[in-house]
């Protein structure tokens, strides 16, 4: 792994569970750090960690994992050059085809390259997967596929495909406690263009977090009319919490428009701890703008908590709303009626260093913590609930600002030479000039 040139320090994806995390760097090591019990830090046992620890894959030299993700209570790993998180099981697809599929739908499949996953995703207690020709597959506590228009939650045991998709590409996908949202190509193929795209939802609408404009359950995906064809939106990221969305759009360009166009944050669903910073406790069932976030600026990643939301922008900015718990905010930061200390509207989170989280990467909430990647991915920062050492500081408190996670780790792995990135970067510079939560929160 060594010999690859890729840095052990540099972070480039994380991903949050209730009360885990995991860290993902750009040679392809996995950390992880938080509760321990189920076995959802990879490490062996069910011990919390307090510190990010190294998950071994078999011989560290042979896997090399490209993408991690985390539901509430456990974790994936893709690795690199493996045609599945469990490949005998993927080997399974030809096997498979849709009930009223003909000969030569099959004929079709095995005239195409071989499949390979290329991104994984979790939440709550399901898990999905995108192959190389752009088909959905889920597995665990999933939505079940029906044609009668019933709706039920299944316990899939093995990789099931999403048949309303064929014939279209997947491209991205989210997923919260029981509802997933996808974006789909328009057509049989995607060259790239966000404005390509059509968002889907199904599942669980209790609260109206499929954004269709009701509260009824949905067996099978249907087009969010916010977002379809017809859209002057264009949808580049996407977020799920237990019970509630997040998409960050760009307005889809016209003929004449130059310059790149500020991001809008839309949300939609459970309301009641302010998660849709909306400025109220109400749910809903159509996407709408978060309206204080700032205009004209490019947010970069968003990210959803069982009960909040954040964001950050590409100046390092990071705004986040909803339950108190996960925000790390102070008591008496945001007093709505007696008890709460909920944010309605976004709130900044400061950086205790700097003014701003420069050189974002990404953010990751969990149920009641959030962790933030900045600086190309060579400082992270955790703020929120502490118990079970799920900020990653070695401590076990709960954090009101944000604090520096340990990294890297003072293990044996890293004592190699590090390059100091931050100094060469600035050499280089210079030289250019609940329902359904199980676990206490």
């Amino acid at each position: 792994m060594a010999s690859s040139g890729n840095s052990p320090f540099r972070v480039t994806s994380i991903a949050a569970g209730e009360a885990h995390t995991l860290l993902l760097t750009e040679d392809g090591r996995v950390y992880s750090w938080g509760r321990g019990t189920l076995g959802r830090l990879g490490l062996g046992s069910e011990q919390d960690q307090l510190f990010p620890a190294q998950i071994k894959f078999g011989s560290q030299d042979s896997v090399r994992i490209v993408e991690i993700a985390a539901g509430a209570y456990h974790s994936l790993a893709l690795a690199d050059g493996y045609y599945s998180v469990i490949p005998c099981l993927l080997n399974k697809f030809l096997e498979l085809h849709p009930p009223d599929s003909s000969t030569s739908l099959i004929e079709e499949a095995e005239a195409k390259p071989p499949l390979k996953i290329v991104s994984v995703k979790a939440g709550g207690m399901m898990s999905l997967s995108i192959d190389n020709l752009g088909a959905l597959w889920m597995w665990g506590n999933c939505p079940n596929q029906s044609k009668d228009g019933i709706f039920s939650i299944v316990s899939n045991f093995t990789p099931t495909p999403v048949w309303d998709f064929h014939g279209h590409i997947v491209v991205k996908v989210a997923c919260g406690n029981e509802h997933i949202i996808a974006l789909v190509s328009v057509g049989e193929s995607y060259n790239g263009e966000q404005d390509d795209l059509i968002c889907y939802s199904w599942g669980n609408n209790n609260h109206g977090q499929l954004g269709l404009g009701d509260e009824e359950n949905r067996p099978n995906p249907e087009i969010v009319k916010t977002f379809d064809q017809n859209s002057h939106w264009s949808i580049y990221e996407i977020a799920c919490g237990a019970f509630h969305t997040a998409l960050l759009t760009h307005r889809k360009k016209r003929p004449n428009d130059t310059l790149e166009l500020e991001s809008v944050c839309w949300t939609f669903g459970h309301g009641d701890n302010g998660q849709l910073g909306h400025g109220t406790i109400q749910s809903t069932s159509i996407p709408e703008p978060v309206q204080e976030l700032p205009q004209f600026v490019n947010l970069v990643s968003v990210d959803c908590g069982l009960f909040h939301t954040c964001v950050v922008s590409s100046d390092g900015d990071v705004w986040s709303w909803g339950m108190e718990k996960g925000l790390g905010l102070y008591p008496d930061a945001r007093v709505v009626g007696e008890y709460s200390s909920d944010a309605l509207s976004p709130l900044a989170v400061s950086n205790p260093c700097e003014d701003k989280f420069l050189e974002p990467v990404q953010v990751a909430c969990g149920a009641a913590h959030t962790v933030i990647v900045a600086q190309e991915g060579y400082k992270v920062w955790s703020l929120g609930r502490g118990r079970s050492g799920v900020l990653g500081n070695g401590k076990v408190m709960d954090c009101y600002t944000s604090t520096l996670v340990l990294w890297p780790p003072l293990v044996e792995d890293f004592n190699i030479k590090q390059e100091e990135p931050s100094s060469s970067r600035e050499q280089e510079k210079g030289k250019k000039k609940t329902e359904g939560v199980t676990e206490n929160i």
